[in-house]
């Protein structure tokens, strides 16, 4: 296995007592305080050894999250600020909620801004004013979709204009909420607060619906995203099983990782073809989509199939563009299937029922489900404790599923995408009947 550095920055020692009331005994009926030197295994599969023991693959730990006994700021000199970047994604408001409730209630911060529209916000052209932040503005804006903040992709490169805004605000916290780039910008944030030798904590916690972040468990909005694919997944089916040779095509999203139509497949077994990035596929020949479909309405009738918006884009033209993250524009893979199914039916004079719907907006826009309320409730609760303790470039998370303080450089490193040769592809495979691979 590969080898990875878990180590967690901080700002320096922690030496003020924390106003939170914990124990720091086992077995006294009370909630206890973290250590630093809390950690669980990064990997719990195991091997055995010569002598026939079971061993741990790797001895890697990673870090506790929750509240330490120390910390470093002092509450009454802090002025945190909250920045959602990227696009909106359920819970949002959930982490934002969480965060101030935490400062406020907790440690008795009392400067909290919530910063306009992700890192532009931050930048000297911004002309939104930042947003001030107490539990009564917070109240119940986690029954809300989307972000109080606003949030905006972009800006994050400018590293040296964000930490001039920072020292001008005098900001000692920074909380950003967002994606692979959004980390990545914050990480680079960092390193100019470093070399510039301040003390400002930047904490992340890790918002990607299509939950591709690398050594993260599971990112917030993302079971939300599944429950609220599955009945356009189910309406789709409606509409096919109630026409002749009836194709429901829905398209979620998914950019280089197929979770979301993965878990949905599963979760709405209606699903007769579920297209992913991580499985390449063919449209003709003995193994193509287009032959297969065929087999399936001669001797269904219908047919359910749920593309990832990343799949497939082998198969049509480049559009050159990039969106103000870096990340490349696709071509709508949606729209490219159904003209290519019409066409292809078209040649076979075999009448067809196609109907297609992408979701995607509806789905990122909705409010947190249950899940994800009480993941988000969490997640916001950590990421304050590990800034308070003087902790930086770290995010909040998930693994083995315990809260976790985790460099934000590792889960920059690579991105988590679904394994063809897991459990979960096995089981999507088991619940759509398609073929294990659709390439000639």
């Amino acid at each position: 296995m590969a080898t990875y550095d878990f180590s967690i920055e901080t700002l320096g020692k922690a030496k003020i007592p924390s106003p939170i009331h914990m124990s720091d005994k086992d077995g006294d009926g009370f909630a206890d305080y973290v250590s630093d030197d809390d950690k669980i295994l990064y990997c719990i599969d195991t091997v055995t050894t010569e002598d026939g023991h079971r061993v741990p693959k790797s001895e890697e730990t990673v870090e506790l999250a929750g509240p330490r006994q120390k910390i470093y700021f002092n509450p009454s000199h802090v002025h945190a600020a909250i920045a959602t970047c990227g696009g909106i994604c359920p819970g949002l408001n959930n982490v934002i909620r969480a965060i101030v409730r935490c400062l406020w209630y907790r440690y008795g911060v009392r400067r909290i801004s919530g910063i306009r529209f992700g890192y532009q916000g931050l930048l000297p052209t911004s002309k939104e004013p930042p947003l001030e932040l107490d539990p009564d503005v917070v109240d119940d804006i986690q029954e809300k979709g989307g972000t109080i903040l606003g949030s905006a992709r972009g800006g994050g490169k400018q590293t040296a204009d964000i930490v001039d805004t920072l020292e001008r605000m005098n900001v000692n916290i920074l909380f950003t909420i967002g994606g692979d780039g959004t980390l990545r910008g914050a990480h680079a944030i960092h390193e100019e607060i470093k070399a510039r030798g301040l003390k400002i904590s930047v904490v992340g916690v890790p918002k990607t619906i299509d939950n591709d972040l690398a050594f993260i468990q599971t990112s917030f909005g993302f079971d939300t995203a599944v429950s609220s694919a599955v009945p356009v997944v189910r309406s789709a089916h409606i509409e096919a099983k109630n026409a002749i040779n009836g194709i429901g095509l829905v398209k979620v999203m998914g950019r280089e990782s197929g979770f979301i139509a993965a878990h949905t497949s599963l979760a709405q077994s209606d699903v007769n073809f579920c297209l992913i990035p991580e499985n390449p596929f063919d449209l003709y020949g003995d193994k193509g989509l287009l032959p297969l479909l065929k087999k399936r309405l001669n001797s269904r009738g219908h047919a359910v199939i749920l593309v990832a918006e990343g799949a497939g884009q082998d198969l049509i033209p480049k559009t050159g563009e990039t969106d103000a993250s870096g990340n490349t524009k696709y071509s709508d893979i949606g729209l490219f299937l159904k003209e290519e199914i019409i066409k292809y039916f078209k040649e076979q004079d075999m009448t067809i029922n196609i109907k297609y719907i992408d979701p995607s907006y509806i789905i990122r826009s909705a409010p947190a489900d249950s899940y994800d309320s009480i993941y988000c409730a969490r997640l916001g609760a950590n990421a304050v404790h590990a800034a308070m303790a003087g902790k930086t470039d770290v995010l909040t998370s998930m693994i083995n599923d315990r809260f976790i303080n985790l460099p934000i450089k590792l889960a920059i490193s690579s991105r988590s995408r679904v394994n063809t040769e897991s459990a979960l592809w096995r089981d999507v495979l088991e619940n759509t009947r398609q073929p294990d691979s659709m390439k000639n």
